[in-house]
């Protein structure tokens, strides 16, 4: 018989406080038409995109989560040191090692929480939310903050028609911690590795050992395959999280889809037949596309705006380069 005591943690989980960070200069698409040959209504009509944020020197991945990690940490009414857990998704921190997440738990005042980055794209923040429920359900860790950042500005080929107008930079945090009730539902998640390089960065870091590239690596995709995957099979996706918690398209009250593109979001509501009732996160408009940054930015604004309020019933999904997918049902802080 074994001698090693069961693990035992919070019954539930749920998701406490949110907060944002998106940083000062705003992008509009005029700035992006000096580089390519378009026009402000061609990346309206492929995107919903008009503006953007980018971050200045002074905005990096570190101090955009600091920024953000705070608000979520005062919304949730707890604090810093009772932080046991931080972890942040990124494409964009471009140390290999130490993490990031490290910095920031210091920097909050977290005292010794684990710490650690995960490398999951714009699925990110849905990755995080399922560990740091894992965390907390097991007992690891009673408080866990989730971050998602990205300053995609530095891996954007502004001369790339195709992509130069999608992303923008920013940081949305939430705060994970014990609830008596369910109030986040089982995570449908995945990848499909075979479709690995229709969403990846131009030039591998390694090549800087041997041959300097004429360009910065940037990310590039094939847009039309990934709008067709997304609209399609994340609509699947998003349909097995709803049966998983156990509702329907009827009991929602918000929608938040990773900010990617507006076509891929309208698609995407039309395909779930939501009802009308449904509030529906179109953060991309202003923000553009912040790949991990997106789902949690997008809550703070529904919130804070009073399209949505606390307690609402919310079906999160966010998708992107691996592929990689993450989709599940929560109760809104």
């Amino acid at each position: 018989m074994s001698k090693i005591r069961p693990s035992k943690g919070a019954p539930y989980a749920r998701i406490m406080g949110v907060g944002g960070y998106r940083p000062t200069r705003v992008v509009p698409n005029e700035v992006i038409l000096e580089t390519i040959d378009s026009s402000d209504e061609w990346i309206r009509s492929r995107s919903g995109i008009a503006t953007r944020h980018w971050a200045s020197d002074e905005e990096t991945v570190s101090a955009m989560s600091v920024e953000a990690a705070g608000k979520a940490i005062a919304d949730a009414g707890v604090r810093p040191e009772q932080i046991g857990g931080v972890i942040v998704s990124t494409v964009s921190h471009f140390k290999q090692t130490p993490a990031v997440a490290t910095e920031i738990a210091h920097k909050i005042g977290a005292g010794k929480p684990a710490a650690f980055d995960i490398s999951a794209g714009c699925a990110g923040f849905g990755y995080g939310l399922t560990l740091a429920k894992g965390m907390i359900v097991e007992g690891s860790a009673e408080y866990v903050l989730v971050i998602g950042v990205e300053r995609l500005s530095d891996l954007t080929d502004l001369e790339d028609r195709a992509t130069a107008f999608l992303f923008g930079d920013g940081a949305g945090a939430v705060v994970v911690g014990p609830s008596n009730e369910p109030a986040m539902g089982p995570t449908v998640w995945g990848s499909e590795g075979d479709k690995s390089d229709t969403i990846k960065q131009t030039v591998p870091w390694d090549e800087f050992h041997t041959e300097r590239p004429a360009k910065f690596p940037a990310i590039t995709q094939e847009g039309q395959a990934v709008f067709r995957w997304a609209v399609f099979e994340m609509a699947k996706i998003a349909q097995q999280a709803l049966e998983a918690a156990g509702i329907t398209a009827a009991d929602l009250d918000v929608f938040i889809p990773h900010q990617a593109n507006m076509r891929i979001i309208d698609s995407m509501v039309k395909t779930l037949k939501l009802p009308e009732h449904v509030t529906v996160a179109r953060d991309v408009e202003t923000t553009g596309n912040t790949s991990a940054a997106s789902i949690p930015l997008a809550m703070e604004r529904l919130l804070a705006t009073g399209q949505a309020k606390s307690g609402d019933t919310a079906l999160v999904i966010g998708f992107g380069a691996g592929l990689v997918y993450a989709a599940t049902v929560v109760t809104l802080p």
